[in-house]
Order: structure tokens, then sequence, then C-alpha cells
């Protein structure tokens, strides 16, 4: 049986957006899809993400979110190359990529709202 689910589009509040356009479009390059203002879709590699600004539920929760990835050191290079002050400052302790316990080989972005970023490889 083929699955009928899709997509999970997270969203990520913010209390000023130009924080997430900030991380998710001139950090990580996605996409803008759509903006009106207060709303705003980006998307990149099948990947897709709903930036709203709404000061309250910001104040409430900044996510971690989890992107996999089948080449993290190209991923990696890119961002520390274009964008190194987004490289989460303490994960791993030092900087770079770690391998984890359960395989996986990992690093992480930060915004200067805590909202993070993990990309994952598997492989």
């Amino acid at each position: 049986m083929t699955g009928l689910f899709r997509t999970l589009i997270p969203k990520v509040f913010y209390a000023d957006l130009t924080v997430g356009r900030d991380l998710f479009v001139d950090g990580l390059g996605f996409e803008v899809l759509h903006d009106d203002g207060d709303f705003v879709i980006v998307a990149r590699d099948g990947c897709k993400l709903y930036l709203v600004e709404d000061a309250e539920f910001a104040a409430k929760d900044r996510p971690e979110l989890a992107i996999e990835t089948d080449d993290i050191d190209a991923v990696y290079a890119d961002i520390a190359g274009r964008r190194p002050d987004l490289l989460h400052p303490t994960y791993p302790a030092g900087g770079g990529i770690i391998r984890r316990e359960y395989g996986a080989r990992e690093f992480a972005v930060l915004d200067a709202t805590t909202t993070g970023v993990v990309f994952r490889d598997w492989s």
C-alpha cells in the first residue's frame, strides 16, 4: 500500500520575520515561494517551512528542526563558507561534524532567537 502522507511542513513563529528570512533564505538557501508580510513559505530540495510573524507564539517556543541529507560534508562546507555565524557554537563543541552514538553524522545551525536546525546524514 502506498502511503497517504507526503510532506510534513512545520510552522516556525518569529516576533520579527527578518530573523527567519536570515536563517532560512539568506543562510540556508531556501527559496521564497510566498510572502505576504507576516506569512512566508520557503522551500529547498523538497523541504518546506511556513514562517509566521507572531510574537506571542514565538515567545512560547523556539523549535529545533532536523533536515536529513546524503552529503553532510557539502552542506557543512557551504554553510561554513558563506555563513559561519550561523553554526551552532556548542553543537558539537569546537564546531564541525560529529558522529552520534546512534550512527548519524550531524552539525547544527542556530539563529538569533535560538531556533535550531540539525543537519543529519545516516550514510
